[in-house]
């Protein structure tokens, strides 16, 4: 199939355009109207117990305004505030940890621009009372959108609230984004059909022949729970896909994605009213912080990772200090007995040490609570061959005949753990970060896999708050790597509150 119409598609679109999801604009509505009536409720509250409800006073104008009026303006701020930092944008209500960072980002502009109206009209209202409001509201507005998210993931489960999705790519592309999907509920999109294409020559998407189509089928339902149609060879590929219903476009894993053919390919989709979405791998360079210039007609990107600059060296060291600090000083209520339980068990070393391989590759001793008998390491190559592991990214066994009593409480809930901010400390580790290798897991890292050593290991990470032992090893490096591309200050601290409900749950905990 090579595209040859770039121009609009009228009628094709006015079939698209009638098969609008219209609950898709009246959960906006509804977003926007919860939010500005909890903000204005939060702000009454504060005002009536700081008895400060009689309205503020403008010095400037010389008049006072409604207390009930000035918190609606403020909400209509607060709204205005959360738009602009794309809190309504249609795919992130289902995203926890997006959510929470665009509350926060709307939050902080809007205590700017609280502060900015009181002072253009010259209200007297106090500092502490526009503050309690932006915090009290951020947590009502998290706890609101984990209410919608968590009922919106039961509906998608059921097919429902979701935007029918076309998957295009390669037959391997098509079932990995199947699957990635599969694992997601929350995630907006449902899959509706399956256009396995490739790209021939000067980046043409042409349709793909598939050897064995009842099998790929099989595969399909296998994934999704359900049957898919496969489009194949078709003059007109957007009017394909409006007629199964499809509102999105997924392309996988197409690597010429800057080619004349294959942008036009796209805007053949755009001009039919589709929304369009390309799916990165970790390798990817979309998966890289960047920085778009046009520049008489022509894109440039500047691809970095955010982690490397002196700044953000520097802020993430004294982030780690910090916390790493607290936690020995707070976590010393339990790691006292911890220690002694464990010399009591059978008399061996308190602490475990292990060589891992840190920043750069360099080897560094990780210490731990010892949660296994005493040489343990000299029965894995046993075990690993008795579970079939031998070749096993990370070695790890339900129920590991190793783990002593106490070991298997600490390992529970994560307190082996704990020694690990003294490696923190000593600049070994980082509190966040990817999982620290053993010399063996190391040297069968891929190229793309080892980028993940350009950063410091961490005790918690997207593998420990993911899974972590019921990961598979795609899963894990994939983790990995997206979280040594996209890494930020505020992420850590996402992952650092994730990882007390991962140790509550102690999912993947073995």
């Amino acid at each position: 199939m090579r595209v040859h119409r770039v121009l609009p598609l009228s009628d094709i679109t006015r079939r698209r355009s009638a098969k609008v999801l219209w609950w898709r604009y009246a959960l906006n509505a509804l977003l926007v109207c919860v939010d500005a009536l909890c903000y204005a409720a939060v702000m009454i509250l504060v005002l009536y117990f700081r008895n400060e409800q009689i309205g503020p006073y403008s010095t400037r104008f010389e008049f006072r305004m409604n207390w009930l009026l000035y918190a609606c303006m403020c909400s209509i701020i607060w709204v205005l505030c959360a738009h602009a930092c794309g809190v309504y944008h249609r795919h992130v209500v289902g995203d926890a940890s997006h959510v929470v960072a665009m509350l926060l980002k709307a939050s902080l502009i809007c205590t700017i621009c609280v502060f900015a109206f009181n002072y253009v009209f010259g209200f007297d209202y106090s500092i502490y009372s526009v503050i309690y409001v932006q915090v009290f509201t951020f947590v009502a507005l998290v706890i609101e959108r984990q209410v919608i998210r968590v009922i919106l993931t039961a509906n998608r489960k059921k097919r429902r609230f979701s935007y029918p999705t076309v998957i295009v790519g390669s037959p391997r592309g098509i079932l990995e984004a199947l699957h990635f999907m599969a694992q997601r509920a929350q995630l907006s999109y449902l899959p509706v059909a399956v256009y396995p294409i490739a790209e021939g020559e000067h980046g043409h998407c042409e349709p793909v022949y598939v050897a064995d189509s009842s099998a790929f089928a099989a595969k399909i339902k296998s994934i999704c729970g359900y049957s898919l149609p496969i489009i194949g060879e078709t003059e007109d590929i957007a009017e394909a896909i409006v007629k199964l219903g499809g509102q999105t476009v997924m392309i996988t894993d197409l690597p010429q994605r800057f080619s004349d053919e294959f942008n036009a390919f796209v805007i053949e989709l755009e001009t039919a009213s589709l929304e369009v979405v390309l799916m990165t791998s970790p390798g990817d360079v979309s998966g890289h912080s960047i920085r778009m210039r046009s520049i008489q007609g022509t894109s440039l990107m500047t691809v970095t990772l955010p982690q490397y600059t002196p700044v953000m060296k520097f802020g993430k060291r004294v982030f780690d200090i910090v916390v790493s600090t607290g936690a020995i000083i707070v976590s010393s209520i339990v790691t006292i007995p911890v220690a002694v339980a464990i010399k009591m068990t059978d008399g061996g070393p308190v602490f475990y040490r292990q060589t891992r391989i840190g920043v750069n590759g360099k080897p560094f001793e990780m210490v731990k609570f010892r949660s296994m008998i005493v040489d343990a390491d000299k029965y894995k190559k046993d075990l690993a061959e008795k579970t079939g592991q031998e070749g096993r990214f990370i070695f790890k066994m339900k129920n590991d005949p190793r783990i002593t009593p106490v070991g298997k409480f600490i390992r529970k809930y994560s307190i082996d753990e704990i020694p690990q901010f003294l490696n923190v400390l000593k600049g070994d580790m980082s509190v966040v970060g990817p999982r620290p290798p053993l010399p063996e897991e190391y040297e069968r890292y891929t190229p793309l896999y080892a980028t993940r050593m350009l950063v410091k290991p961490g005790i918690t990470g997207p593998w420990q708050i993911s899974g972590r032992s019921d990961l598979s090893e795609a899963e894990s490096e994939a983790l990995d790597v997206t979280y040594v591309q996209g890494w930020s200050i505020f992420g850590d601290f996402l992952i650092m509150l994730r990882t007390v409900g991962a140790v509550i749950k102690h999912k993947g905990a073995y």
